[in-house]
């Protein structure tokens, strides 16, 4: 072999060795690198795993749930009451359900943070997670002008009450068909019966009245409806069913057992 040619071949193996080289290098670094994909997909593993064994409380259970149904709630071209006051009714209406107390599904919300001359009263068929009917509705004569603002349970106050009704059996009076309501709320509602709280119709409960006086009518505590309302309304919540009548009074938020 002569110089050149043994410049030549030396080089070639320079390159070759080079290559081997790179090759290995290369290999390393791939290897390297599947075992940080293997070690970054165990640690995914265990946090899905870690995921999957945290459980919810039975506070965020409800909570998911009472936010599915609203979101999923059927309005049939009516309004809907606001979120926080439904997801209270639901509770509500659980606990309710819980304690045997009902055999109609319908819930109805009365909401009396909202004005008189508004529409909140809600009928939601819970079979069906749909709103059946929506209206004004009248509150107490000493409970507020255009807003209802203070609550009594007492006979003769004049004065709405709050809380978790069942409504009981229909009857002819002197409002005409009426409804009778008995409050499950020892201290806020329980004196309903006894005072002759029921749903009834009234003229003064008309919407036309509302615009009228810039506040709809009031009644002696009873939550009455308009006249063409009132039937409808009746025949879809007698017989045990829940109705919730609402305030942002904190009072009554703190001490109701079916919201805390």
């Amino acid at each position: 072999m002569n110089y050149k040619q043994w410049i030549v071949a030396s080089a070639a193996l320079v390159l070759v060795g080079a290559g081997i080289a790179k090759n290995s290098i290369q290999f390393e670094i791939s290897s390297l690198q599947l075992d940080i994909d293997i070690a970054d997909k165990t640690e995914d593993v265990q946090e899905v795993e870690h995921i999957e064994k945290v459980e919810l409380t039975a506070e965020e259970q409800f909570a998911l749930k009472a936010n599915t149904l609203y979101q999923t709630l059927d309005l049939n071209e009516f309004d809907s009451p606001s979120e926080k006051v439904f997801t209270m009714a639901l509770k509500g209406y659980y606990k309710m359900e819980e304690e045997g107390l009902l055999k109609n599904n319908k819930l109805t919300i009365v909401d009396f943070s909202v004005s008189s001359t508004q529409k909140r009263l809600w009928v939601i068929d819970m079979e069906e997670n749909a709103i059946v009917l929506e209206s004004v509705v009248a509150h107490g004569k000493r409970t507020g002008d255009e807003f209802a603002t203070a609550f009594s349970n007492r006979i003769n106050s004049h004065m709405s009450s709050l809380g978790f009704y069942k409504t009981g059996e229909t009857y002819q009076g002197s409002n005409g068909f009426s409804l009778r309501l008995d409050g499950l709320e020892k201290g806020i509602n329980d004196n309903a019966r006894t005072r002759a709280i029921v749903v009834h119709g009234a003229d003064y409960a008309s919407p036309s009245l509302a615009v009228k006086q810039g506040r709809l009518g009031r009644s002696y505590g009873c939550p009455a409806v308009p006249n063409e309302v009132n039937r409808e309304l009746i025949e879809l919540i007698k017989d045990e069913s829940c109705l919730f009548i609402y305030s942002s009074q904190q009072d009554y938020l703190k001490k109701s057992r079916y919201l805390i």
